[in-house]
């Protein structure tokens, strides 16, 4: 993978890694960022108005060029054991997404294509509540940060909030066809991206409301910064915006070169927000700094990078980069093919593990420190479309397109 420069700024960048993925070619990329002194602090904005964002604790948690070639044995027949510990069936068409509440992931939110989403308990897979109402498929499901709300969205813009120790609904709302939803990361305050353009921000479940205007085409992706007073969103026209949550006003706008040539896929941000990783289309991600609104650094795989511009009426590849996340733990730079497509990834906290989720309906732990698969879990006879890791990386609970939802247990003595 290439790294760029740009605007001098490299400098700034502090000592993380990064780990993008890029679709069809199957190519995960880990890069060690160039140490360097952190960038200097923002004046955080004043506190949103009629927003509380009471501040709570967090629990927390060489060698380079690896290319490891797809291992034997790796991919197989989607029929086969079934490694996990509880199967949640009660859907009847793919199930798209998956959240487990932040106190105590015990419980998780799935939501499918039949219209329907469930609140359902990890240690044996009872039904807690059914999300009921929605009229199409929904993509997007979650917990507010304190676990005492569930957010459940379809792909039509209908939003709707349940209190989850009564069972209520408490809230709702239509907006427009839907592309993304966030819990903010202290307080009753859910944002989502709709296909206008918009940005969507309310209070729950008073439904105090603001938007915020992009460009005329789809807000495809969006991460409220750990400020809780900031958000990066990115659009289908390759802009990224860095709004103001108080104010409703961009703070900093990328667009152009210094933008992505193609709609975004993903965002992500460091520990302490001063770092913005985006993922496109164009089969590159982009180091920003949160404070400065400047791109640190460009990474692109080689083989995309050197591709020739196609002629009138060519189609391109339908390769971008699809997940992508920090990691807070040392590791060296390493770039692993896979024998099949990855969806999505994500890092165990405080290692240098990494989890990804594939086509094959398998799920792959990774030694981020040297390219090795460590183990894989089976059980799935369909892709997996979604995946989350509870808090002390016990558990991996999956949902996929064979219409049920695992959860795995992925804790082992020798790590």
């Amino acid at each position: 993978m290439e790294s760029e420069s740009e605007s001098g700024a490299a400098a700034d960048t502090p000592p993380l890694e990064t780990l993008s993925f890029h679709g069809d070619e199957e190519i995960i990329e880990v890069v060690e960022l160039d140490p360097g002194p952190p960038d200097p602090a923002d004046d955080l904005a004043q506190e949103m108005e009629d927003v509380d964002f009471e501040e709570e604790e967090e629990e927390e948690g060489n060698e380079e060029g690896w290319v490891v070639e797809p291992q034997e044995g790796v991919v197989g027949s989607m029929e086969g054991p079934d490694d996990s510990e509880v199967t949640f069936a009660l859907h009847s068409a793919s199930v798209f997404c998956v959240s487990l509440d932040p106190k105590t992931n015990t419980l998780a939110v799935t939501g499918g294509e039949d219209d329907k989403a469930f609140v359902w308990r990890l240690s044996d897979g009872e039904l807690l509540f059914e999300c009921a109402g929605h009229k199409d498929s929904v993509t997007c499901a979650g917990f507010s940060h304190d676990s005492t709300l569930v957010a459940t969205g379809d792909m039509s813009g209908l939003l709707k909030v349940w209190q989850v120790d009564t069972k209520e609904e408490v809230w709702s709302f239509e907006a427009g066809d839907l592309e993304w939803m966030e819990w903010h990361p202290r307080a009753p305050v859910l944002l989502a991206g709709t296909a206008d353009g918009n940005t969507w921000m309310w209070k729950v479940p008073n439904g105090d409301c603001k938007t915020f205007q992009g460009p005329n085409c789809p807000a495809t992706c969006g991460r409220v910064l750990p400020d809780g007073k900031r958000a990066v969103v990115g659009y289908e026209d390759g802009t990224i915006r860095i709004w103001d949550l108080k104010q409703g006003s961009p703070i900093h706008v990328l667009k152009g070169t210094e933008g992505h040539q193609g709609p975004l896929t993903c965002v992500a941000t460091n520990q302490d927000g001063s770092l913005i990783l985006t993922g496109s289309v164009d089969c590159q991600a982009k180091l920003v700094s949160a404070t400065t609104g400047k791109v640190v650094g460009v990474f692109r795989p080689e083989t995309v990078a050197s591709q020739p511009s196609l002629g009138e009426g060519e189609e391109s590849e339908s390769n971008s980069v699809e997940s992508l996340g920090f990691c807070s733990h040392l590791a060296p730079a390493w770039s692993l093919c896979t024998a099949s497509g990855i969806v999505q990834l994500l890092w165990e906290a405080g290692t240098a593990v990494v989890y990804t989720c594939s086509l094959d309906g398998v799920v792959r732990l990774w030694d981020a420190r040297t390219g090795r698969l460590l183990t894989d879990y089976r059980g799935h006879t369909a892709e997996i479309l979604d995946f989350a890791l509870s808090k002390d990386a016990s558990l991996v609970v999956t949902t996929s397109g064979d219409h049920k939802a695992k959860v795995f247990c992925v804790q082992r003595p020798d790590r």
